[in-house]
């Protein structure tokens, strides 16, 4: 079998999880009986859905995560079965991986959403790593840059994957 990018930087999230005490099962997720090969279930009712980007772009030093509408729309599936949604978004370089919540993440996409007044083929979470700080994460406003929609969400480094059996 081939092995692909996301492979290896899922599996750094997938390997994080596995160590942490809380741990006790992976197993494939099923939806509707078909495998979302896009998410994990972790022991019996959390999910994780990873998401990679390899490096920060632009003057900002923003990580890049692109979410299609077939990710929100799986994401919106799972979290009807499995309240128990994460997003997990691996910052390749910086070797650092920033956690949300599904709500969290729905809004962010309800910002763009208002903010553009329709729904998008894609939209993109930004994500920064300041030095000794917390992730920023949010998103930026129609056809412009550095212009945050609401406030910006912090998340600790160190959260992952702690924050995934709270």
């Amino acid at each position: 079998m081939k092995v692909d990018d996301k492979h290896f930087y899922h599996g750094a999230a997938v390997m994080q999880i596995a160590e942490d005490r809380h741990f006790t099962a992976i197993n494939p997720l099923q939806i509707n009986g078909s495998i979302c090969h896009n998410g994990f279930l972790i022991n019996t009712n959390i999910v994780v859905y990873p998401k990679y980007a390899a490096k920060p772009k632009g003057r900002h030093k923003e990580y890049q995560f692109t979410f299609k509408e077939e990710n929100r729309a799986e994401l919106a599936q799972i979290a009807q079965h499995h309240p128990h949604l994460f997003i997990s978004l691996v910052c390749v370089h910086d070797r650092e991986i920033c956690c949300l919540t599904y709500q969290q993440f729905r809004d962010l996409h309800e910002r763009r959403l208002n903010d553009v007044g329709h729904e998008e083929e894609q939209f993109v979470v930004l994500v920064t790593l300041p030095e000794g700080k917390k992730f920023r994460v949010y998103v930026n406003a129609s056809g412009t840059r550095g212009k945050y929609l609401g406030k910006q969400i912090l998340v600790a480094r160190s959260c992952f994957p702690a924050v995934l059996f709270d």
